[in-house]
């Protein structure tokens, strides 16, 4: 396997990214003292996986923007666990947009004074330009046999997932393996809890971010098969033909990351008007064939059928309102003395 291949495009997304920007590639960004000078910068405060995303998308917005204004714009963007990147803005992370893995993130900075109330319904689709999904990553051959949740949980099998306290991939990771157990155990939550617990027994590894998970699956070969957004699994299969497949378990979730523009730096920043061109070109059907090639669904249905080969759109998908929303469900499984932390402490 050549261990450096999936590294090397990881960089070269950066790159990109950082050239773009013609900055440093940091979570820092902020004033517009270009601006008069027909210049504009924005930050945009992003999860793991969305690098080689942002940094194809970047690229096109760019040029809509000078084509509609004259001005150049400059974007930095910076990456982490969804988690993780919500405390940095909160912190002082001078992000003018955020696009984040999970609704519960944005609204943490919504609850911190950043973001004014109702974001969610501010761009279409609960401000979901793209959806996502969870699926096994396992390596050609598929030889222990995983087809399923429930071959998760036998003896022997060791299971690559990021920390849901950390990383936005990792929670609907949990809530997948979750709607599984109730439904396998018609809603018993004693053997459903002992179901999950014992999938957790079998991670070896727990990162702290999505792509840092992939980074140990693929490149440093440890794990039987990693619990993965499905575009980290297709970017992977791109990125090494033949060395690994695609599972798609019976029972998935519909992942929706959110977008939304901090309301309180843009304000700062005098960034508010491109801060909201930002996000909502990304509903444009060009950028909709961006987010598709690069392994996003997108949400517009006419498009997203458009790639109908690359996902499996006839997967069985729970969403995040079978458990009540963002805010019932973190305060129910990842809030500290939550349902995770009693299991994952067992």
């Amino acid at each position: 396997m050549n261990k450096g291949k999936y590294f090397a495009g990881k960089v070269t997304a950066i790159l990109l990214t950082v050239v773009l920007s013609m900055g440093i590639f940091t979570g820092c960004g902020g004033s517009n003292e270009g601006q008069d000078s027909g210049s504009i910068t924005i930050t945009n405060v992003s999860y793991d996986p969305t690098r080689e995303l942002y940094t194809a998308y970047n690229e096109l917005f760019a040029a809509h923007y000078k084509e509609e204004t004259g001005k150049d714009i400059e974007i930095v963007q910076s990456h982490g666990g969804s988690g993780s990147q919500a405390r940095s803005v909160i912190e002082g992370n001078d992000a003018d947009v955020v696009t984040l893995a999970l609704a519960h993130d944005i609204t943490s900075i919504e609850d911190a004074g950043m973001i004014d109330a109702g974001w969610l319904d501010e761009f279409p689709s609960n401000s979901s330009p793209y959806t996502s999904t969870i699926v096994f990553l396992v390596r050609s051959g598929n030889e222990k046999g995983i087809h399923d949740w429930d071959d998760l949980i036998k003896d022997g099998i060791e299971v690559i997932t990021p920390d849901p306290k950390s990383s936005g991939g990792a929670c609907w990771n949990f809530l997948a393996a979750w709607d599984y157990a109730d439904k396998k155990y018609n809603g018993d939550e004693e053997l459903m809890k002992d179901f999950v617990a014992k999938l957790y027994n079998n991670v070896i590894v727990m990162d702290s971010g999505a792509r840092g998970a992939t980074t140990t699956f693929v490149e440093n070969g440890q794990g039987d098969v990693l619990l993965a957004w499905e575009n980290e699994a297709l970017l992977a299969l791109e990125q090494y033909p033949g060395e690994y497949e695609i599972v798609t378990p019976s029972i998935s979730i519909l992942a929706e990351p959110s977008v939304a523009i901090v309301d309180e730096n843009v304000e700062k920043n005098n960034t508010a008007d491109v801060a909201k061109e930002y996000l909502e070109y990304l509903y444009t059907d060009d950028a909709q064939r961006i987010i598709g090639e690069n392994y996003y669904r997108p949400s517009n249905e006419t498009i997203l059928n458009e790639f109908a080969d690359t996902f499996d759109l006839s997967v069985n998908l729970c969403t995040i309102d079978d458990f009540g929303g963002w805010d019932k469900a973190y305060a129910d499984f990842f809030a500290d003395g939550a349902i995770f932390d009693e299991i994952y402490q067992q």
